[in-house]
């Protein structure tokens, strides 16, 4: 398979699976963390109207989603690269960093939540995602 086709895959691929696993912390949040009465987060209408029912609590399975999400999808294509794995699992970093300004433009959520998340959550989870599968040593080629 030519490189740059297995690079596209990849990064497919780690796109899919980040998002799987962001999805999935999502849904299981509520189960484990009761959101607040009467928030409705069916939609980004309802779930902005209700961010002032949240504390602080809230905010942890969101934020694992974003973190674990991002980091499961910068191994994914980290590992799966055919070259250029860190600069990938980057990629994969800032386009989950881009997904979430949005999803922060449109839900909105407390300045202290969307400072952790977009600093803490996207590019040193990509970057981290590409060290734990290697990325680094190989990145030269």
């Amino acid at each position: 398979m030519h490189p740059h086709l297995k690079n596209v895959l990849a990064l497919l691929a780690g796109l899919v699976v980040g998002s799987l696993v962001n999805i999935g912390l999502v849904v299981a949040g509520p189960h484990v963390i009761a959101l607040p009465e009467g928030a409705d987060i069916s939609s980004s209408e309802g779930l902005a109207a209700s961010m002032e029912l949240f504390e602080a609590r809230h905010f942890l399975f969101p934020w694992l989603a974003h973190a674990l999400g991002t980091l499961a999808g910068a191994f994914t294509v980290a590992k799966l690269a055919a070259s250029r794995p860190m600069t990938l699992a980057l990629v994969v970093g800032g386009f989950f960093l881009l997904a979430g300004i949005a999803m922060a433009n449109t839900s909105g959520g407390p300045a202290w939540f969307i400072a952790a998340d977009i600093t803490l959550a996207y590019l040193p989870m990509g970057y981290l995602g590409g060290l734990l599968a290697g990325g680094r040593r190989r990145e030269p080629v």
